[in-house]
């Protein structure tokens, strides 16, 4: 049966391969196909993972996509279209983030009355992070508008960063709530919050200067191959992550402000990330999708209810979009704009990976049903993101023409 699920997860990959640029145009995203492509195999084949792995294996899985993807799209963002559209991901990030755990949380206590406050919290704090990966769609899309597609961007690889100390801290609560003591727990959380927040872009920041100089040093000598640029690439999204990890810094966003750093310092064509995360990076996301199908999906829906489900459709919609409008008050942006914004907050890693690192290691009550509510909005998250990214983003291309005319008619005839 083994070899029968690895050869069919061979056919499945070959033929999305065959029928990629079909794919693309349509309504359909890859990791829509490879998740179904997932249930379907943990269906025939339960006993595919060992059961003690199975959640070990999404968790590395989900870290080593998150943190590629995180440092590769940082990479591509040009910080001087960036800065005179920096004040849209900021707003994001400063007031639209802390509203919408605040609303998560809200709702999350009214749904379940009889959890925990520090519970109700973890939820939210969980769900609140939005996804590079399932967002690729709408980033790389020429259709929408650079300062959208860059805010998004941002706007996703910090707030993972930005979510682990409220995790940790209303985990803590939640456990708190029982009795019972953390071992590993944070003495100071403020100062655990102070030294993720500093020293993970302190390290991102100097790692990708460092490296990019080194590399234009290294190819204006001649000394590497195109092939080897790609490998450095790789090897220093996860020496920036280890290295904060170790000093006590937050490695998502060191990981982020390093690729950030190292694609705007380096003066050498950076064709060879784009080519990189089309071959390499495109596996990692088939692979976790894949596992997440196979593993997550049918453990969320043994602890399913009427609950779980509710919640995740309200973080995906209004407790996502409430709180980002608000935030993006007095831009100037159009309700179609802010609109967008806030529907393309798509779940994916970053909040796996932040269920399985709570699950495995704080005792909170009801904790398979916080990772079956996580593992709903995700599931729900990749088809209904993945369906309205291509009309969405074209209805930016339908609205140009008659801003353009707008614009003409302001300005009066030729010569007027």
């Amino acid at each position: 049966m083994h070899h029968t699920a690895l050869l069919l997860i061979l056919l499945i990959i070959i033929a999305f391969a065959l029928l990629s640029r079909r794919i693309s145009a349509s309504l359909i995203s890859l990791p829509m196909v490879f998740m179904a492509a997932g249930m379907g195999l943990g269906a025939l084949t339960p006993d595919l993972v060992p059961i003690d792995m199975q959640q070990e294996l999404t968790q590395v899985i989900a870290e080593i996509t998150l943190i590629i993807v995180l440092f590769a799209d940082a990479s591509v963002v040009k910080l001087k279209s960036l800065r005179q559209n920096l004040a849209i991901p900021l707003r994001m990030l400063l007031i639209g983030m802390p509203l919408t755990v605040l609303l998560g949380t809200l709702m999350a206590k009214w749904v379940s009355p009889e959890a925990a406050w520090g519970t109700a919290m973890l939820v939210a704090a969980i769900l609140t992070p939005t996804d590079a990966a399932l967002g690729q769609a709408v980033v790389s899309s020429p259709s929408v508008p650079e300062r959208i597609r860059q805010s998004i961007n941002v706007e996703s690889g910090l707030n993972d960063g930005l979510a682990v100390p409220v995790i940790l801290a209303s985990a803590l609560l939640a456990v708190a709530a029982t009795g019972t003591e953390v071992a590993d727990a944070p003495n100071n959380l403020w100062t655990f919050a102070l030294l993720q927040l500093t020293l993970g872009p302190l390290v991102g920041v100097l790692f990708g200067w460092g490296f990019a100089r080194l590399l234009d040093a290294a190819i204006d000598r001649g000394y590497v191959t195109v092939i080897y640029q790609g490998i450095l690439f790789l090897a220093l999204a996860f020496l920036i992550y280890l290295v904060a990890e170790t000093v006590g810094g937050n490695g998502f966003i060191a990981v982020f402000l390093g690729g950030l750093t190292f694609g705007n310092q380096l003066r050498h064509d950076t064709t060879f990330i784009e080519e990189f995360m089309e071959s390499e990076g495109q596996l990692l996301t088939i692979a976790t999708f894949l596992i997440f199908g196979a593993v997550m999906v049918p453990l969320a829906i043994s602890h399913a209810s009427w609950k779980t489900v509710a919640l995740a459709l309200m973080y995906l919609s209004v407790i996502r979009m409430i709180p980002i409008w608000i935030s993006l008050t007095g831009l100037g942006l159009s309700a179609y704009e802010k609109t967008f914004l806030g529907w393309f907050g798509p779940r994916g890693l970053a909040s796996i990976l932040f269920a399985l690192l709570i699950y495995d290691q704080y005792p909170i009550p009801g904790s398979d049903e916080i990772l079956a509510c996580v593992v709903l909005t995700v599931m729900i998250s990749v088809v209904l993101h993945g369906v309205s990214a291509q009309p969405m983003a074209q209805r930016f291309v339908a609205s140009r023409p008659t801003k353009d005319a707008a614009a003409a008619a302001k300005q009066g005839p030729p010569g007027h």
